[in-house]
C-alpha cells in the first residue's frame, strides 16, 4: 500500500527544547507505522527560547524536513535586551505590578503590532514556497500545529489556493490562554485576534485539540468536527535511577509568575515547625526556567536553604529527574482560562512510578486524568488542609521505604496509541 503524505506545518522542532516540541516529534516518529508519510515544514533560523541538541538524534530517519528562512521581530528586539525578549517569547511574563516600563512596552508591542504573534512575518513566504512544493509532489492534505498561531494562516492560505485537506491542530488555545490577557492588548488587537480565531475555526476541515475543555469552548464558535487527542509518553531510554535520599518534591518545566502557589509554600512552613525530621529531609528541586516571583514567595517564606534550583536540563535528564525525585509537582495557573491546559508533562510524570500532587483551578482537564490513572492527588487552591495532610502522608512513606505510586490504564496515553487515532482521522 502506498503511504499517504502528510505535510505537517510547526514552529517547534528539534533542536527546539521545552513541551512544545514533544507532541510532533512524536507524531512523526510513529506515523510511518500506520502508512502516513510525514513531511516537516520547519523554520531554517528560527528564535527559539530554550535549545535541546539531544533532541535532534529522536528525529525520524523516515521523515523528510523542509526548511526555509523566518524574519521574527525577536531577532531585533533581543539588542534592547536579550533577557526580556527571551522570557516574553516563552511566555514567561512578568507580573502586572511588577512590570518596569520596559516590560510594558516589549508587552504592548508584542501583542498590537504582531497579530496573531511575532511568527507572523513568516505566513507569506511559506505560502510562497510550499504551494510549489505541494503541487510538485501531490500531497492533498497538511496540518498546521500552534502556537504560534501564524501557522494556522499559512494553512488557511493553502486550503484557499490549493483545496488541500487541512487539519488545525491546537497545543493550546488562542484568545483564551492565560497570557493573553497579559499582552496590553487594544481592543481593534483584541477584536482582530478573536476575527482570526473565528476564521482559522471555520475554514479547517477539520480540528484537533489537546483537551475537553478547548473542545467546548471552540464548539461555542464553529461547527466543524473537532477531535481531542492528548499528548502522551513515549518509552524513555534511561537508565534505572536510584531514587534522591532527600524527600525531593520536584517541579520540573517553567515555573511561571502566575503559576506560584503560596498555600503550598505555607504547608512546607508548618511541617517544618510541626515534624522534626521533616526539616532533616525536605528538598524544593526545581528543573527548567523559574520567574523571578517564585523565586521571591521561597525566600518570603524562609524556604530557600531547602530550595535546589537545578535550572535547565535536557529532556533526557529531565526524565531522569523525574523518576528519581520522590514527588513531582504539576501547577497550574489557578483560572478559568487555564482548566483546558494539560500539561504535557503530566504524562511523562504518570509512568515514572512516582506521586503526582497536581495544584490547579477546580475543575481541570487534568485533574480528571490523574484521578483516573491513580497517579496522583489533585488539589484546587482553596484545599491546604488536604495538601498538608497528603505531603504529611507521602513523607511518612519515604521514611518507611514505600512510597511509590500505582498507576491504571496508562496504555491509552502511549505516543504510539495516541499516533494511531491521529493516522486514523487523517486518513479518514
Amino acid at each position: 500500500m502506498e503511504q499517504k503524505k502528510l505535510l505537517i506545518i510547526t514552529y517547534y522542532f528539534p533542536p527546539a527544547g521545552g513541551p512544545g516540541v514533544q507532541r510532533w516529534l512524536k507524531f512523526v516518529k510513529y506515523l510511518p507505522e500506520f502508512d502516513v508519510q510525514p513531511i516537516v515544514y520547519v523554520p531554517e533560523n528560527p528564535t527559539y527560547p530554550i535549545v535541546d541538541e539531544g533532541l535532534v538524534s529522536e528525529i525520524s530517519d523516515k521523515v523528510i524536513v523542509l526548511k526555509n528562512k523566518i524574519w521574527e521581530p525577536y531577532q531585533l528586539a533581543s539588542i534592547f535586551s536579550k533577557n526580556k525578549t527571551k522570557k516574553i517569547s516563552s511566555g514567561i511574563f512578568p507580573q502586572k505590578k511588577k512590570q518596569t516600563f520596559l516590560d510594558k512596552i516589549f508587552l504592548w508591542v508584542r501583542g498590537n503590532l504582531f497579530i496573531p504573534d511575532a511568527r507572523v512575518f513568516w505566513v507569506k513566504p511559506s505560502v510562497s514556497y510550499l504551494e510549489k512544493y505541494i503541487q510538485e509532489n501531490n500531497i492533498d492534505t497538511i496540518v498546521t500545529s500552534g502556537p504560534p498561531h501564524s501557522l494556522h494562516l499559512i494553512g488557511l492560505e493553502l486550503q484557499q489556493k490549493l483545496k488541500v485537506k487541512w487539519f488545525a491542530d491546537f497545543r493550546d488555545p488562542w484568545t483564551t490562554i492565560g497570557y493573553h490577557k497579559a499582552l496590553r492588548l487594544s481592543s481593534y488587537a483584541e477584536k482582530k485576534h478573536k476575527n482570526l480565531e473565528h476564521k482559522v475555526l471555520n475554514s479547517a476541515d477539520e480540528i484537533i485539540v489537546t483537551s475537553k475543555t478547548t473542545k467546548t469552548e471552540f464548539e461555542a464558535i464553529t461547527n466543524k468536527p473537532i477531535t481531542v487527542i492528548t499528548n502522551g509518553y513515549d518509552v524513555e531510554t534511561v537508565e534505572k535511577q536510584t531514587l534522591d535520599t532527600k524527600f525531593t518534591l520536584a517541579h520540573i518545566g517553567s515555573f511561571l509568575s502566575d503559576r506560584n502557589p503560596p498555600f503550598l509554600w505555607e504547608v512546607l512552613v508548618e511541617l517544618l515547625k510541626e515534624v522534626p525530621e521533616f526539616k532533616t529531609h525536605l528538598e524544593i528541586k526545581l528543573i527548567g526556567a523559574v520567574s523571578q516571583e517564585v523565586l521571591d514567595a521561597i525566600q518570603e517564606h524562609q524556604l530557600n536553604d531547602y530550595l535546589n534550583l537545578v535550572g535547565y536540563v535536557s529532556h533526557k535528564e529531565a526524565v531522569a529527574h523525574q523518576r528519581k525525585s520522590q514527588v513531582l509537582l504539576l501547577i497550574e495557573i489557578n483560572s478559568e482560562d487555564t482548566k483546558s491546559i494539560i500539561p504535557g508533562k503530566l504524562f511523562e510524570y504518570m509512568v515514572s512510578n512516582r506521586p503526582i500532587i497536581a495544584i490547579g483551578p477546580q475543575g481541570s482537564d487534568f485533574a480528571d486524568i490523574v484521578t483516573q490513572t491513580n497517579t496522583g492527588v489533585f488539589f484546587d487552591y482553596s484545599e491546604k488542609a488536604k495538601l498538608k495532610s497528603v505531603i504529611l502522608d507521602f513523607f511518612n512513606q519515604f521514611l518507611e521505604g514505600k512510597l511509590q505510586s500505582h498507576g491504571i490504564g496508562l496504555q491509552q496515553y502511549s505516543r504510539k496509541n495516541l499516533t494511531k487515532q491521529l493516522a486514523q482521522l487523517i486518513k479518514g
